[in-house]
C-alpha cells in the first residue's frame, strides 16, 4: 500500500544502514508539549497530537510506515479511536528489533479521557518483514513512560512520571521551575519479572538517556535546585499561585494555608527581605547538563565530573562580603573555550566512541532546537581537558528575526553516524516560532523539521546537505475533545537511529577503594554484614575524605577552610578563613502544592523542597550531634565526613559552622542506591587541583571509622 511503503527517487542519499525515525503532527505551542526541552511526557491531545508513525529509511531511501504495517494507527484522516503519536525508538543489540514509546488512541467530541505514553517493542523491520508491535510487560500502569533503552541485562532503562514511592497523592511530581509536571528520574524495569526501582530521583527531571560504548548510561538532568519562585512571587505579589506546604507526604497530610516555611538553599534574590541583614548574595540555578550513572543507579554524576565552571559562561559568587569570591566570567585560562548554555539530547558518536553530540537550544520557543555541538569524554579524560566544539555556528544556538550569513536554521536530535555521517533534525527557520495563523482548530507552525544529512561548509561549521525524505505529509482530523482539530501538510521527521548491530558494553560495577575499605577494617565491620544492613534498611552511606579541599576552579564559594579546634586545612588565597564544624544533610520532600484562588481543592501534584534528613532508619543509624544543626553530623578532625543516608530519594547538603550557619553549600540533588558506598574525596571533586595546588586526599578517612564503631555497638 502506498500508505506503508514509499519510494524515494534516485537522488536520495543513500545511508550505510536503515534510519528508524518519528513523524510528528507539528504543536506550535512550545510549553511542556511534545518537543519542549521539558515536561514532554505528557500525551494530553493539545500536547501531542495523534496521527504520528513510526518509520525506517532504508539504506537505498525507500520508506515503510512500521506502525501502520503493524496495525496501529488511522490508515485514513480521522484518528478518533485508534490515532497514536510515537516517540523515542532505540535498538537492541543485535539490530532486529527496538524499543519506542506510544500513545494509542483519541477521544470522541467531548469524551474527557487521561492517555497516558507506554512502552512498546517492535520487531521485524526488513523490507519484506510484516513488522510485530507488543506492549512491553509488567511497566507502571496509568503513567506516562517514555525515552526506553535495553540494558547489558535486557532490562529496560526509561523515565517515567511514576511518583518515587508509587504514592498517588504525590502525582505528579512538579519541577521547581514553573511547577509543571515532569518525569522523577531514571527507572530500570525487568520486563520478564516486573521487579521495578528509581536508580536517580530527580525533582526536575532527567531527558533522553542512552547507554554509551563504555556501559555508562548518559543523560541530560535539570538541575534546578533553588527555592519555589511562586512561593516567592505569592509572597512578593498577592498569593497568585496560593502555594503552600502539607503537612508531610503521607496520604493523609494536610493543607497549611499560606505555609511556605523552605530551610534550603539560600533565597533568591528576588526575595530581598530574607536577604537584608546577610551577606548572602542570593542564589538561582538553572541548567541542563549532561550527566552519567551505572545501571545499578550508583555512582550518579556529571560526566567525567564536568560541571559549570567548564561548560557555562557565569557562575556568580555566593556571599557579599568575602574580597576572595568573585562572579566567574569564563576566563581565559580554561582550556575550554566554547561556552554553552545546555547540553540536550546527547548521542554517542558511533564512529568515534567516547565523542558525543548534543545540542545546546533555548528553553523556551524553538521545539529543543538549536545549535550542534559536540564533547569529546572517554571514561578517565580529566574534565579540565574536555573541550567543547561548535559543530553549527553559535549563530544557531539561539533565535533572530535578522540573522547574520553564519545562521543556517535550528537542529534538534543529531545522530552520528557509524559511517561518519551527521544527521539531525533540521528547520531553516532562524526567529522564534511564531505559530502565523494557528488556532486550536487549525494549528500551525512555522518550524519545519526534515531529517537532513549536514556536511561541512567553507565557513567551517556543518550546513544542511541532503533531506533524507521527499516530506511525509498527511491529513489529520481529531477531536481535543471540545474542538474539532485538522491539519494538513508535512509532519515533522524527529529522533532518527540508526538501525545496526553494536556490541553489548562491559556492565560497570561499583568498587571500594583503598581507603574506605581501611576505615571500614580499623571500625572491625565485616563490609558484606554493612551492605546486607544497607540494603535491608534501604540506606546508603556518604562519605568524603577531606571536605576543606575545593576543586581550583571554584572561587564562587568560601575555599579557605579548616575544621573548628583544629585539624585539617586548605587555604587558596590569604583572607578569611572559615571554621567547619558539621555537616548538615537535606531530603527531598514532595510538600509543596498549589491552590490558586482555592486553598480547599489544591492542584494534584507536589513540588520537591529540601528538608532537614528525617528518614527514620537513617537518623537511628546515624551519630547524635546535639550540639550541631538539625540531621547534622560532626566533621572528623582529618576533614573526613560520614553518614548513613536513605537511598531512592533525592538528597543534598551544606558544610556548616560551629553555629550552625552555612558555610559551602551543594549546588545538586544527589540519589543514593540502597548499599551503596558513595566517595567523593573532596566535597566539591577536584579535576586535578584543589584550590591549595594539591592533588586529591588520599586519608582513610576517620569520620567513616567512627560512625561505624558507633553503629557496630548498636547492633
Amino acid at each position: 500500500s502506498p500508505a506503508v511503503v514509499l519510494r524515494q527517487t534516485p537522488a536520495a542519499p543513500a545511508t550505510g544502514n536503515p534510519i528508524l525515525f518519528v513523524t510528528q503532527v507539528p504543536i506550535p505551542d512550545d510549553y511542556t508539549t511534545i518537543a519542549s526541552v521539558f515536561g514532554n511526557q505528557r500525551a494530553d491531545l493539545d500536547r501531542v497530537g495523534r496521527g504520528g508513525d513510526l518509520w525506517i529509511r532504508y539504506a537505498d531511501g525507500s520508506l515503510k510506515n512500521l506502525t501502520l504495517a503493524a496495525g496501529f494507527g488511522a490508515a485514513g484522516a480521522l484518528q478518533t479511536g485508534n490515532g497514536i503519536a510515537v516517540r523515542d525508538p532505540s535498538m537492541y543489540w543485535d539490530g532486529t528489533k527496538a524499543l519506542f514509546s506510544m500513545v494509542v488512541g483519541s477521544p470522541g467530541q467531548y469524551v474527557y479521557t487521561i492517555y497516558h505514553w507506554q512502552l512498546y517493542e517492535i520487531s521485524g523491520l526488513g523490507p519484506l518483514d510484516t513488522p510485530l508491535i507488543t506492549l512491553v510487560p509488567n511497566q507502571p500502569a496509568g503513567y506516562n513512560n517514555v525515552s526506553p533503552l535495553y540494558g547489558t541485562d535486557d532490562h529496560i532503562i526509561f523515565t517515567t512520571d511514576r511518583p518515587r514511592n508509587g504514592a498517588p497523592n504525590l502525582y505528579p511530581q512538579l519541577d521547581e521551575y514553573e511547577e509543571a509536571s515532569t518525569v522523577t528520574g531514571l527507572w530500570n524495569l525487568n520486563p520478564a519479572t516486573g521487579d521495578l526501582f528509581i536508580m536517580n530521583h530527580l525533582p526536575s527531571g532527567a531527558f533522553t538517556p542512552s547507554l554509551d560504548s563504555f556501559g555508562r548510561v548518559i543523560f541530560t538532568r535539570w538541575d534546578h535546585l533553588q527555592r519555589d519562585q511562586q512561593a516567592d512571587t505569592d509572597v512578593l505579589g498577592g498569593n497568585q499561585y496560593g502555594t503552600f506546604n502539607y503537612t508531610s507526604e503521607s496520604p493523609s497530610s494536610t493543607v497549611q494555608p499560606g505555609v511556605r516555611t523552605e530551610v534550603f538553599p539560600e533565597p533568591r534574590s528576588a526575595r530581598t527581605d530574607l536577604l537584608a541583614g546577610t551577606n548572602l548574595a542570593g542564589h538561582t540555578f538553572n541548567h541542563f547538563l549532561p550527566w552519567a550513572i551505572r545501571e545499578d543507579g550508583t555512582g550518579e554524576e556529571t560526566i567525567n565530573h564536568i560541571g559549570r565552571h567548564e561548560l557555562v559562561g557565569y557562575i556568580p559568587a555566593s556571599l557579599t562580603d568575602d574580597k576572595n569570591l568573585f562572579d566567574f566570567y569564563n576566563p581565559a585560562a580554561e582550556f575550554n573555550q566554547n561556552r554553552i548554555e545546555n547540553f540536550l539530547q546527547i548521542k554517542e558518536s558511533a564512529a568515534a566512541p567516547g565523542t558525543y553530540y548534543a545540542v545546546d537550544a533555548p528553553e523556551f520557543s524553538t521545539h529543543a532546537s538549536g545549535q550542534v555541538i559536540s564533547m569529546s569524554a572517554p571514561p578517565g579524560l580529566d574534565a579540565d581537558q574536555m573541550r567543547l566544539a561548535y559543530v553549527t555556528s553559535r549563530d544557531t544556538a539561539s533565535y533572530t528575526s535578522n540573522p547574520g550569513p553564519n545562521h543556517s536554521g535550528h537542529y534538534r536530535d543529531p545522530l552520528p553516524m557509524s559511517d561518519g555521517k551527521l544527521i539531525a533534525a533540521h528547520t531553516f527557520q532562524t526567529d522564534l516560532e511564531t505559530r502565523p495563523g494557528s488556532t486550536t482548530a487549525l494549528p500551525h507552525s512555522n518550524y519545519d523539521f526534515r531529517l537532513k544529512t549536514l556536511a561541512l561548509s567553507p565557513n567551517g561549521y556543518w550546513t544542511p546537505a541532503q533531506t533524507l525524505t521527499l516530506g511525509i505529509s498527511k491529513t489529520v482530523t481529531y477531536w481535543n475533545p471540545d474542538t474539532f482539530v485538522t491539519y494538513s501538510g508535512p509532519l515533522w521527521e524527529l529522533q532518527p537511529v540508526e538501525v545496526r548491530a553494536r556490541p553489548r558494553p562491559t556492565r560497570l560495577v561499583p568498587s571500594l577503594a583503598a581507603p574506605e575499605q581501611q576505615a571500614i577494617a580499623n571500625a572491625g565491620v565485616n563490609f558484606a554484614s554493612l551492605e546486607a544492613y544497607l540494603v535491608s534498611h534501604n540506606l546508603a552511606l556518604a562519605v568524603s575524605r577531606n571536605v576543606t579541599t575545593r576543586d581550583h576552579s571554584d572561587k564562587q564559594q568560601p575555599f579557605n577552610l579548616r575544621i573548628a579546634g583544629g585539624g585539617a586545612q586548605t587555604i587558596g588565597a590569604p583572607g578569611k578563613i572559615y571554621d567547619l564544624a558539621y555537616i548538615q544533610f537535606f531530603q527531598a520532600d514532595q510538600l509543596r502544592g498549589l491552590a490558586y484562588n482555592n486553598p480547599n481543592s489544591p492542584q494534584p501534584g507536589r513540588r520537591v523542597i529540601a528538608q532537614y534528613l528525617h528518614d527514620p532508619a537513617a537518623a537511628s543509624a546515624n551519630r547524635p550531634a546535639p550540639s550541631g544543626p538539625p540531621a547534622s553530623q560532626v566533621l572528623a578532625s582529618d576533614g573526613s565526613l560520614a553518614a548513613f543516608v536513605p537511598a531512592r530519594r533525592a538528597m543534598t547538603w551544606q558544610l556548616t559552622d560551629g553555629a550552625g550557619t552555612g558555610v559551602v553549600r551543594e549546588r545538586m540533588w544527589i540519589t543514593f542506591q540502597p548499599g551503596e558506598v558513595r566517595v567523593c574525596a573532596s566535597c566539591h571533586g577536584l579535576n586535578e587541583k584543589d584550590q591549595a595546588g594539591n592533588a586529591a586526599p588520599v586519608n582513610t578517612p576517620q569520620a567513616l571509622t567512627d560512625l561505624l564503631t558507633y553503629w557496630k555497638s548498636t547492633q
